[in-house]
């Protein structure tokens, strides 16, 4: 008989189970109950108002933990100093989407090499993941892979659904199970709508496909996720942080029934891709949360320690130490200038 399966896989990696990783880094006592104490600070910023402004900072993507636990610690040191008034969420991102072909980030490839050892990826993002709870910050990631979440998602307190998969029915089926609050962004093209329906769907009672925490091949149904928002990154047609699309877009959320509190990611479209920009982004958002603008629940930022990126794939002994391989971001002393004004102005 011919064969008519597995024609063009090369390999076939058996993974341990979720619940096998699990184990072998557990987080602590006191890393599960910073879990625990962030979702619900986070889901007060969300949906009560005159809670803290909820700010998401940190690399584009996580390539070189040394560097990223540098970030950490420095970034510990900003959120104790301005948590009256912000709650600091750090950006732990390990998985990064490809418009094409490109480096797919840390769980995928961690040793930036293009060998794909995805079991060291998983291992070193949990480990990444407990160094940065220990030093008392609460971690968000973007979830692309649909089976990533069993494996890493006790060590998250808030994560995102990008502009690329919010139209993506299985990501709302999976957010409709996380255990933690989650924003879904506007689509490239500036869509709201999409993003819209995903918390809509994320809330329901859902049942698909997944991968049980043995490993095994199971139906998964879910009570549904209430603590799901909008987030607005700006789009094709340029960004949408101004005053006037807060504003059409809070009323757009009230007319489906929905909380009107708005996440706005100061980078992306909403900046033009620009880091130069990126600061001014942010202050306007700020400005318009402190004069009123009540829906405007949180920001986004891209930060590392030097600012703009780098050119990869090249030898990793000539990249720059503390500067994305993905995205560009505002170096470290940018970040800690706004966030300290926007803490002031609060």
């Amino acid at each position: 008989m011919a064969s008519v399966s597995d024609l063009r896989v090369l390999k076939n990696a058996v993974l341990p189970s979720p619940d096998f990783l699990m184990r072998e880094t557990a987080p602590s006592a006191e890393e599960a109950q910073l879990v625990v104490n962030s979702r619900a600070e986070i889901q007060k910023s969300l949906f009560v108002p005159g809670s803290r402004f909820l700010l998401i900072v940190g690399p584009c993507s996580i390539h070189d933990t040394e560097a990223c636990r540098s970030y950490a610690e420095k970034l510990a040191i900003l959120a104790e100093e301005v948590k009256d008034k912000i709650l600091v969420v750090m950006r732990v991102y390990f998985e990064k989407p490809r418009t094409t072909v490109g480096w797919k980030g840390l769980i995928m490839d961690p040793h930036l090499d293009g060998s794909d050892n995805i079991l060291k990826g998983l291992e070193k993002a949990r480990a990444f993941l407990k160094e940065t709870l220990s030093l008392g910050l609460p971690t968000a990631t973007e979830l692309l892979d649909p089976i990533t979440p069993q494996y890493i998602a006790d060590l998250i307190s808030w994560s995102a659904i990008g502009a690329r998969t919010s139209e993506s029915q299985t990501h709302r089926q999976m957010a409709s199970g996380l255990s933690m609050p989650l924003g879904f962004k506007n689509t490239t093209s500036g869509d709201v709508t999409a993003a819209i329906n995903a918390v809509k769907a994320a809330s329901q009672p859902q049942t698909f496909l997944g991968v049980s925490s043995e490993g095994v091949a199971s139906a998964v149904s879910t009570a549904g996720n209430p603590d799901c928002h909008l987030i607005l990154r700006g789009g094709d047609d340029g960004p949408n942080f101004d005053a006037d699309s807060i504003k059409a877009t809070r009323d757009i959320l009230l007319k489906h029934k929905l909380a009107p509190g708005i996440m706005v990611d100061a980078s992306h479209a909403n900046c033009g891709k620009d880091c130069t920009k990126m600061a001014a982004v942010f202050e306007e958002i700020i400005r318009q949360r402190a004069e009123g603008a009540t829906s405007v629940i949180g920001a986004m930022l891209e930060s590392h320690l030097v600012a703009g990126n780098q050119k990869f794939p090249q030898p990793l002994d000539q990249l720059t130490y503390g500067q994305s391989i993905t995205d560009q971001c505002i170096d470290w002393e940018t970040t800690e200038r706004i966030v300290r004004e926007a803490a002031a102005k609060l």
